[in-house]
């Protein structure tokens, strides 16, 4: 018997364990990663746009406004119509661009918040549905993944489960 096969074997084995350890780790360290990574990526483009409809504490800036009652129509059945109650969903727009971004950041009702932007993404394809290729599919793909990952460990929901958890006396 030769001890070449041995050798190869024995080498093959140390790679084969140093690949499982690399990828261990990895996917150990890109499990940590993604989800803060993923819930920055959606929030970013949300909260610049929101930060650009205030303009003061609690005052919408009349650009939100006028883009809700005179630009903005939704796009159903191959035509456009205006927004109804324009002044009021203007408010709830600029109030939901920064509220669901920074809850998302933050990681806190993260599940929840995810969905929120997924809805308004909806409605923005309504309203602008050439945009789906370059920004709406991407966002819907990131409040998805959101959804059905969780918040990750780097989050308030993880702190706050933790802590709700400890407090019941179980151990998770």
């Amino acid at each position: 018997m030769s001890t070449v096969p041995l050798i190869q074997s024995s080498a093959l084995q140390r790679l084969d364990r140093l690949a499982h350890t690399a990828l261990g780790t990895l996917t150990a360290v890109a499990g940590v990663i993604a989800s803060p990574a993923a819930r920055l990526a959606l929030a970013v483009p949300f909260l610049k746009s929101g930060l650009t409809k205030w303009s003061g504490w609690f005052h919408v800036s009349p650009v939100a406004d006028f883009l809700f009652e005179s630009l903005f129509q939704l796009h159903l059945f191959g035509h456009p119509y205006p927004f109804p109650f324009p002044d009021v969903l203007a408010h709830l727009d600029a109030v939901a661009e920064v509220a669901l971004p920074v809850l998302l950041i933050a990681g806190l009702a993260t599940r929840f918040s995810a969905l929120g932007i997924l809805v308004m993404t909806g409605v923005i394809q309504l309203t602008d549905p050439t945009g789906w290729a370059n920004f709406h599919l991407p966002w819907a793909a990131l409040a998805l993944a959101i959804i059905v990952l969780g918040p990750g460990k780097a989050s308030l929901d993880f702190v706050l489960e933790r802590w709700m958890h400890g407090r019941r006396g179980t151990v998770r």
